[in-house]
């Protein structure tokens, strides 16, 4: 892809995807709930399909331009707990961007109530294929709310 799609002026911190994925009897523990790595695990399906829903792949960022999203910082924040089978909707947006780096942030609820089950946050710097500290390339910056 040569220059990924315009977000038509809307800050990024307004715009958000959800994901859909229903909890795996893998991904629970002994108590019967899910285990709270798992959360990690969702956040980065969130992220992924967020990036899609924009207008490129994250793949194809790494391939083409040898831009990769290093994690430096993880949070999340438990409310109640995800059960077997529980559908849940993943919401995903960009909390803040510079062309060093991107902050995500994430709701994660039941699909059908809509009650909030954690909310979080990934902090990530950019990198190139050595894993050094790299700009972003300018094609990117409207996608992630860079002036």
């Amino acid at each position: 892809m040569d220059s990924p799609p315009q977000c038509d002026n809307v800050p990024m911190d307004r715009i958000s995807h959800e994901a859909r994925l229903t909890v795996r009897y893998a991904e629970t523990d002994q108590m019967e709930v899910a285990y709270y790595a798992n959360y990690l695990v969702w956040m980065e399906v969130g992220r992924v399909e967020y990036c899609k829903a924009i207008g490129f792949r994250y793949r194809d960022m790494e391939s083409a331009d040898g831009v990769r999203l290093a994690v430096v910082e993880a949070r999340c924040r438990y409310l109640h707990p995800a059960r077997y089978d529980d559908e849940l909707t993943v919401r995903t947006w960009i909390a803040g961007a510079t062309p060093r780096g991107v902050r995500f942030g994430y709701e994660i609820s039941l699909a059908e109530s809509g009650r909030k089950l954690a909310e979080g946050e990934t902090k990530h710097v950019f990198c190139n294929h050595q894993m050094k500290p790299a700009r972003l390339p300018e094609k990117y910056h409207p996608l992630f709310g860079i002036s």
